[in-house]
């Protein structure tokens, strides 16, 4: 469906953009905001095929939306489609975020800063002594964690893949503080590690489990992972087991939605744990001891 053809709301609306795209969360998440700031307005889902999204973000500035959020695997050519984009989705030659100024298309990526934010709410102090850091993929999330990791000031990053020109296009990227690694190589890693984060789809339901020996880990690993369904993946539990701390990824999903909302409808939202125990319903999970 292309962006023209979509009626006009009878109040300003906000969409994500993706295919497929009905599954996302992001709806929930919006609509919670809107009602709780006593905002007009809506968000939905609109999926977009990949051959039609080129066409979509033309037609963006005369379409219905006021803005969108852009999810796989539009996010590369959104970057390449906004008039202008900022420093973040340039470092990363990738947008999720899109808004409109004086008829003109603006991109940001927000996937770093729902990263870090997650962990700032979650463990906080992570980075008060930042020291090397392992990445496990080398994906598109992982240029976003890579990016945050680096602006926070951990070093080495060491970037863990199956294939290493992969990895090496990391270090390419982002310079001399990303160290290409295989997965061979983690034994090595871990005993120097201060965090631990995986942005790679294993573990997440319905794929292969992501199973590491973190026997020979620091006492004070941090251990995350970008996926966060199931709220708990296989190496979280495996590192809970192992007494180190942990942080999920829904926390991610959460507040990279911030800064958009924040452009489109003009107050910045809260990410609190009513809105994370609303997410954490719609997954089927309960959680004891919830706190955002």
């Amino acid at each position: 469906m292309t962006n023209s053809a979509a009626p006009k709301p009878a109040v300003p609306t906000a969409c994500v953009i993706g295919w497929p795209v009905k599954h996302s969360r992001s709806p929930i998440i919006h609509r919670y905001w809107l009602a709780e700031l006593g905002l007009a307005g809506d968000y939905v889902r609109h999926p977009v095929e990949p051959e039609q999204a080129s066409a979509f973000f033309a037609g963006f500035a005369s379409g219905p939306f006021i803005g969108c959020n852009v999810t796989v695997p539009h996010k590369e050519v959104a970057f390449g489609s906004v008039d202008h984009a900022d420093a973040v989705a340039t470092a990363l030659g990738a947008v999720n975020t899109i808004w409109l100024e004086d008829g003109k298309l603006f991109g940001s990526n927000t996937d770093a800063e729902g990263f870090v934010a997650n962990l700032d709410q979650r463990a906080p102090g992570f980075d008060a002594n930042p020291g090397p850091a392992i990445v496990l993929g080398a994906g598109g999330a992982a240029r976003a964690v890579i990016w945050a990791l680096k602006a926070r000031g951990f070093a080495p990053i060491h970037v863990v893949n199956r294939t290493r020109d992969r990895a090496e296009a990391m270090a390419d990227r982002f310079g001399s503080v990303v160290r290409p690694a295989g997965w061979e190589d983690l034994p090595r890693l871990l005993p120097e590690a201060t965090l631990l984060v995986n942005t790679t789809s294993l573990g997440m339901e319905g794929q292969p489990p992501l199973v590491i020996d973190l026997g020979a880990a620091k006492d004070t690993l941090l251990v995350t992972d970008i996926v966060y369904v199931p709220l708990e993946t296989p190496l979280l539990r495996v590192a809970r087991d192992r007494g180190l701390r942990t942080v999920d990824g829904l926390g991610m999903l959460l507040h990279q939605a911030v800064p958009g909302f924040e452009r489109w409808f003009g107050k910045r939202p809260a990410v609190t744990s009513e809105l994370r125990r609303l997410i954490l319903a719609d997954m089927g999970v309960v959680e004891e001891g919830n706190a955002a």
